[in-house]
């Protein structure tokens, strides 16, 4: 009578408990052949099979045999498509809406959140990296175009380096805000003559700055005024400038910079760094991130640093195809925040309890998930660059290993913080990355709302993956449906029970007192 008969599939020990704890009743599922099973979506994390005890006198099971011909009022599922949605009654909660993918798979966030200035006016170049799906021909060669302005650019930031200047928007923090380990500034006194070989002439700056120059015209729509000789090249050209580009960032050739030269460079990234937001965390060395469009926990990731290699890579996109954004590429963050010369990024939660109006609660807790090995972008192995857990776990921690990073490889956000202010960036977390985080979230929401099969009686709990700029500035990776709750640390094992905990204050609680405590849910967006 009182609707207090739920339904648990997959390994949620914490919700089982909480809802027991309530007075609720499981409906337990079959053994065999269980009616909301379904193979799991590629955007979502798999949980751990675990084997628990959880009835050691068989109570559970006596009532659940009880209320076997009941409704279950509240569903809790790991996979979205496990209950069809169009099915369930008015009064059935359920953690999963519809048609999510627009948001999280990494095909749907690379189209979708082009579109926020529809919505919104956050800018999504400010906190997600540029994107593009190979499989479609237009964005296949949007990115070939997006690869060659970015190495144009890349060669001034060095030709800069190597004369013995900081290029604008690239500078290291200040020496007081670094950490012990963490990257040193780049050499500024390199000899024009350094590296294998002669020196590259000018012309090769020159080339770069006149692409840049228009660039920047067309930029502020001005491209109409250039001298299209001097702005446009051949995919020959193109092809002379990449090598002798390699030549210079990947094996350390000189450059012959003019005085004139050295001042339109400086000149030019100035003004490019008005323009462009990602001008400072995209470095100088070309890095692209190759991501299979629906997989989750790191699956077929890998890194490039040369157009060739990212086209062989996902050389099944080549021609047009069913599915166009089988493979999307986006560009590698290359200037990340460092703790002790480690990559880490941050699984932050957020909790969707309406699309319409669209309701949005933010956890304040979050855990931090270290490389096992040094960052370095002269070597492009998962073991320095994907910080996954699925990942890291067969990766071999180095030797040398700083003594202060985490031997299982996560922190909480609170270890974090007190890491900022050992270094000298005390306000960050809260004056920056957390209003960065937000920010980014509603707006990967708003520009997917329309897509989103909205459901009254549904919620969902998602993980949103972050990386941050040497600046502090978040950068969106992607967004996980069905985030993982299977402890892999003491920080995830303290931190998966609060956040399961939270989340039936909010959904289950406030329902009968909408002034109870929510714990560390605290709604960001309403509309």
């Amino acid at each position: 009578q009182e609707k207090k008969i739920f339904t648990v599939q997959g390994p949620y020990p914490v919700i089982r408990s909480l809802l027991r704890a309530r007075g609720w009743v499981e409906r337990k599922l079959p053994g065999v052949g269980r009616p909301l099973c379904a193979p799991c979506p590629p955007d979502e994390e798999e949980e751990e099979e675990e084997q628990w005890d959880e009835d050691p006198d068989g109570i559970h099971d006596l009532m659940s045999r009880l209320v076997r011909d009941q409704v279950p009022y509240f569903i809790w599922t790991n996979r979205c498509g496990a209950v069809d949605c169009r099915l369930l009654r008015q009064d059935q909660v359920v953690n999963h809406y519809a048609q999510v993918g627009a948001f999280t798979t990494k095909e749907g966030l690379c189209l979708n959140l082009r579109n926020l200035p529809w919505f919104d006016q956050a800018d999504p170049d400010t906190f997600f990296p540029r994107c593009y799906r190979l499989g479609a021909v237009d964005e296949r060669q949007a990115f070939i175009e997006d690869f060659r302005l970015t190495a144009a650019r890349s060669l001034l930031k060095v030709a800069l380096e190597k004369a013995g200047d900081v290029p604008v928007g690239t500078e290291q923090p200040p020496k007081s805000s670094k950490g012990p380990g963490e990257r040193p500034q780049m050499s500024l006194t390199m000899p024009p003559t350094a590296g294998p070989g002669p020196p590259l002439p000018p012309q090769l700056v020159e080339d770069a700055l006149q692409v840049c120059e228009h660039h920047l015209g067309s930029l502020g729509h001005q491209d109409i005024d250039g001298d299209p000789r001097s702005s446009r090249m051949t995919g020959a050209d193109w092809d002379r400038f990449l090598r002798e580009y390699y030549r210079v960032v990947h094996e350390g050739a000189g450059l012959v910079l003019s005085r004139a030269q050295r001042e339109r460079c400086w000149a030019l990234l100035q003004r490019l760094a008005g323009r462009l937001p990602q001008l400072g965390m995209e470095g100088d060395r070309n890095v692209w991130i190759l991501k299979p469009g629906a997989k989750s926990r790191g699956r077929g990731i890998v890194c490039a640093a040369q157009l060739e290699a990212v086209l062989r890579l996902a050389g099944g996109c080549a021609a047009p195809s069913a599915r166009a954004g089988e493979w999307v590429v986006q560009k590698y963050v290359e200037r990340p925040l460092l703790i002790f010369g480690t990559k880490f990024d941050v699984r932050q939660w957020f909790l969707v309890t309406s699309w319409n109006p669209l309701t949005v609660w933010f956890y304040r807790e979050s855990y931090l998930r270290f490389c096992s090995r040094p960052f370095s972008l002269h070597r492009l192995d998962p073991a320095r660059h994907l910080c996954n857990v699925s990942i890291q776990k067969h990766c071999r921690p180095a030797r040398g290993r700083h003594p202060q990073l985490p031997p299982d490889q996560t922190w909480s956000c609170q270890q974090l913080q007190a890491y900022l202010a050992q270094v000298g960036r005390a306000g960050a977390w809260h004056r920056v990355m957390v209003p960065g985080m937000k920010t980014a979230v509603v707006g990967a929401l708003r520009s997917a709302q329309d897509l989103v099969g909205s459901r009254k009686g549904s919620f969902e709990l998602y993980g949103a993956d972050f990386v941050f700029g040497e600046d502090c500035q978040p950068w969106l990776l992607e967004i996980n449906a069905s985030p993982t709750m299977a402890p892999s640390s003491a920080v995830t094992s303290r931190l998966c029970a609060s956040v399961q905990r939270d989340t039936l204050r909010v959904v289950i609680d406030r329902r009968d007192d909408p002034t109870c405590p929510t714990g560390a849910f605290e709604l960001i967006y309403k509309e």
